[in-house]
């Protein structure tokens, strides 16, 4: 058995003449917490979209558990789970229907035990007869997560999972992912924007600008590297010298 869960070579994306993602090379380890940051726009969705299989890459090699994701992607990808607050569910169908269509694709055993644990665990168990479109912003990223769990992933892809979700029910979101990824060596990828969130619970970060990773390592040492405090400071320190050095090349071409 390896300890590489995802490892990625020289993986491309281009849409016409935007390269949305451009020769990125990293590995994750299993059982590491990797956080995936940038702007929008820096390529983190799609770099999480072409590891699902969702989009095919322009050029480059993913490989998951050992298998090519281009061309075996049916053999891994019930060991893994998505969630993104971006990407609705059926609307009509209610929570509970919903978790159970997918727990049934995933062919998981004893449905409503585990609909009735993760209903405890993300606090959905209040909302779970209602219908997905009558759901608050928050509660459907709370369902979006549970949708994410309900296979018990291997590998658990996240994009953004606490947005809009107010500060006490995202603190509780974080800390029992923390506790579920201790408990079960589940190997998490996140794309986030709240700095606090990766700082607290990643073991690992990569930084995306442009489409490339710019820089990478655990929290504490880029805090250290950087001379900073928090990976906020270290996050806005990246991305304004980057908007500098580009002004600057601009204003030498114009001059």
């Amino acid at each position: 058995m390896t300890d590489i869960v995802i490892d990625v070579n020289r993986l491309s994306k281009a849409y016409g003449s935007v390269l949305a993602v451009d020769e990125v090379s990293f590995r994750v380890q299993r059982g590491a917490v990797c956080g995936l940051l940038g702007t929008n726009g820096a390529g983190k969705t799609t770099t999480i979209a072409m590891l699902l299989g969702l989009i095919v890459p322009t050029s480059g090699q993913i490989t998951v558990f050992g298998e090519d994701i281009l061309r075996d992607r049916y053999r891994v990808l019930g060991r893994m789970n998505f969630s993104s607050p971006y990407v609705d569910l059926p609307q009509r169908l209610t929570v509970e229907e919903n978790l159970t269509v997918y727990a049934r694709l995933y062919g998981v055993r004893n449905v409503d035990k585990r609909l009735r644990q993760l209903g405890v665990d993300l606090e959905v168990a209040s909302f779970i007869k209602r219908p997905f479109r009558t759901l608050s912003a928050g509660q459907k990223t709370r369902v979006g997560l549970a949708k994410a769990l309900i296979n018990e992933p291997e590998l658990l892809l996240l994009d953004e999972p606490t947005a809009s979700l107010d500060p006490d029910t995202a603190d509780r979101v974080r800390s029992f992912l923390s506790s579920y990824q201790a408990s079960s060596g589940t190997t998490l990828l996140l794309a986030s924007h709240n700095m606090t969130e990766v700082e607290r619970i990643c073991t690992d970060v990569m930084i995306m600008r442009a489409g490339r990773i710019v820089d990478q390592g655990t929290p504490q040492g880029l805090i250290a590297r950087y001379g900073r405090g928090t990976m906020e400071e270290v996050f806005l320190d990246v991305m304004r010298e980057t908007n500098d050095r580009e002004t600057d090349r601009r204003r030498a071409a114009l001059s």
